[in-house]
Parts: structure tokens; sequence; C-alpha cells
């Protein structure tokens, strides 16, 4: 077999990586924000409703859902992301919906070149599994959502993996960024009011869409679940090449872009070091192991002390006061302290404490 033959093999079985798959975590194996711990989605959860790091949950009605990653998944993959209805809502309103959706960032997509007449097509592989066989649908939009492409799937066992595979055309019209803004929406719908319903399918259309009216709607069924995995979005029209498995390493730090917590692993945990520069004020400085896609905003969790000579201080403020992309410059209020001391910002005999920093799409 000849160099060129050996190479093509490799890429057809997935050993040889290249980076080509536009969707981030998509084997979901990482989730820093719950590591496999079960919430609750309700009305109006936004970055509160991610489960595995890049897929968010989204839905605007009277169900209640939990999210978790979870050990359940198709040969080849470790865990996926579940949803399972706990309070039903069979009858949406029509500005209704429930949704999981990845942003993908403008930087990742000015390959593409969407919005022009050299637009490329892409091949969408992804795993599911729900309790509720029948029509389901994704969409991919724009950051205006004013162009929207729908495409129909549908599930045929339940409870059973299931592998699907979709073609999706690029828009030759309309605005697709390639900013460090959203670039593509892609959306898996799970239950959609009529204000979002199309029967256009397989073309681009003005406005903004999720599903045609016999979508089915997750949430009319009490105890019903979906499962997502392997989601791979590659360019070319073809049925797909093998999964992408990236080292773990890889993933995290793709996903630390747009997301990063800081965990304590014991009970007195230093996370920042720093000064003192007075006595009710310490500034302590973190640098971030990646460039976040823009300036983050931060969340606290858990009880801090400032640990400077002399002993510690409880911390009666703990917030952000200067950041980039880059680093960042914690405040934190305390009384009693030293000016001119420098110092640890550590856990105060709290192991669950933490420190999240933001910069989700």
């Amino acid at each position: 077999m000849s160099k060129a033959a050996e190479l093509a093999a490799l890429i057809g079985s997935g050993q040889a990586q290249g980076n080509k798959n536009l969707i981030i975590n998509g084997a979901m194996t990482v989730d820093q924000r719950h590591d496999g711990s079960s919430f609750t989605i309700v009305n109006g959860n936004s970055t509160t409703g991610v489960i595995a790091d890049r897929f968010r949950v989204n839905e605007t009605s009277g169900v209640v859902m939990t999210g978790q990653r979870v050990a359940d998944a198709p040969v080849g993959f470790e865990y996926s992301s579940k949803l399972t209805v706990t309070t039903a809502d069979s009858s949406l309103g029509s500005t209704e919906f429930h949704r999981m959706i990845q942003p993908i960032e403008g930087k990742n997509i000015s390959n593409l070149n969407w919005g022009t007449s050299n637009a490329k097509t892409l091949t969408l592989t992804f795993y599911v599994k729900s309790s509720l066989t029948g029509q389901y649908y994704i969409s991919v939009f724009n950051n205006a959502a004013d162009r929207t492409l729908l495409k129909g799937y549908t599930i045929s066992s339940a409870d059973t993996w299931e592998k699907k595979t979709i073609t999706i055309i690029g828009d030759q019209t309309g605005t697709w960024l390639t900013t460090n803004a959203v670039g593509i929406h892609l959306m898996w719908s799970l239950g959609t009011g009529s204000s979002y319903q199309s029967n256009t399918l397989d073309a681009y259309q003005a406005g903004f869409f999720m599903a045609k009216s016999d979508q089915v709607n997750l949430a009319a069924t009490n105890g019903s679940t979906w499962q997502l995995t392997g989601v791979q979005l590659e360019v070319g029209d073809g049925p797909g090449t093998a999964f992408e498995h990236e080292d773990y390493g890889t993933t995290l730090a793709k996903c630390q872009r747009y997301y990063m917590k800081w965990l304590a692993d014991t009970a007195y945990d230093a996370a920042f070091a720093g000064f003192t520069l007075n006595s009710t004020q310490f500034f302590g400085t973190y640098n971030f192991p990646c460039e976040m896609r823009g300036v983050p905003t931060m969340a606290v969790g858990g009880n801090w002390n400032v640990f400077i000579t002399g002993g510690d201080y409880a911390a009666s403020s703990f917030q952000l006061n200067q950041a980039t992309p880059f680093n960042m410059m914690v405040f934190a209020g305390s009384s009693g302290m030293t000016a001119g001391s420098g110092g640890l910002m550590r856990t105060n005999n709290d192991n669950d404490a933490y420190v999240e920093f933001i910069s989700e799409l």
C-alpha cells in the first residue's frame, strides 16, 4: 500500500486526527460545572442549563426537566448528555420551546465561506436515544437568527442508540459572523410552538425556525428521556468520517476558552496569591490556563479567607476587580489586615468552594 493510501485509510478509520470537528466536546467527556451530578432545568435557564460543556439546554414552557451527564453511551463512547422530564407540559404555547444547542464561535468557521457563492457543505453525525419515537429536527441558524436551515431525522426505536447523519449545505447569502461572537447555532428541537414552525426543509429561509409541526414534544410525557453524544460536524458532503476522539486535555482547553472552574481539593486550598492594599482590601491575581473568548464574568461559591502573616481573615466580599481574556484580579474585602502584606486567598475549611470564569457565547 502506498503512503497516500495508508494515510487515506487512517483518516477514514478516525486514527489520524486533524481537528476536523467544528463541535467542541462532542463526546461529552468534559463536564466542568456538574461532574456528572444532576440539576434542575426550568423556564429561563441559560448558561446554568449547560449539561456537558458547550451543550446548553433552553426551555420556555411549564415543563421541569433534569439534566445530567451519564455513563450511558453507544460502543466507542463513555458519556452522553441526558434530559429527563419530571413535570410534563403537554400543550406548548406558540412561543414556547425546548432545545439543546451548541453555539459555534465565528472564528472557527471563517474557512467555510458561508454567505458567499463558495459556501462549503458540512456533514453532521451524532448518536441519539429517546424514550419517545417519532419525528425530530435540527436547525442551523446565524447570529442574527434571520437565516435558518431545517433538517429532519426520525427516532425509530425507543430507548435505543441510533446514529444519524445529516447533510448541511452552506448558505450562499446572509451574514455568518467570523468574529468571536456566534458564527453558527446548531440546535436540536425537543418541542416547538407554532411561532417557530416551518414546512420548509433542506433550504435556507429568512427568519428563525426550529421544527415542523410534527416535531415530538418531549415535555408532553412525564418521565420521558432524550440523550445525545458523538456529535461531529465536519466539512464535506458524504456519510461522515469516524468520530475524532481527542485527548482529554485538548478538549478541556477548548472548553476553557468559554468557561473554566477552579474547585477546591482540600479544606484550605489556595486559589490566588496577592497582597493587602490596606487593612480592609486584598488583591489577588489569577492567570487563565488559556486565552478566554472575551473578558469573563465571575461567580464564587463557598467560604473564603485571606491568609497573611498573623493569621486568617474572613473574606466579607469577593468580586472581580479587573480582567482580560488572559488574566484577572480579584478583590476581597475583610478587616483588621496589615497593609503591604503578601498573602493568599484560600478556602475556609470548605473543600466545595469554587470560582467560575464565564465567557460563554
